[in-house]
């Protein structure tokens, strides 16, 4: 009855790989090319959920 009231769990993953993303690229463009590498595997971790989360709305 009030689903419309629940969060949407991808858009709340997506917010976060973007973010990620930025922030990777920030660390980047400092010159620390570790936390780059951290934030890069850490954005690839949601890309999977993301990726489970669509194959079993399908």
């Amino acid at each position: 009855m009030f689903s419309w009231f629940k969060a949407d769990p991808l858009k709340k993953l997506d917010k976060q790989y973007k973010d990620k993303l930025e922030e990777a690229m920030l660390a980047q463009r400092a010159g620390n090319i570790e936390k780059y590498s951290e934030l890069t595997v850490e954005a690839q971790a949601i890309a999977q959920q993301i990726q489970l989360l669509n194959r079993a709305k399908a």
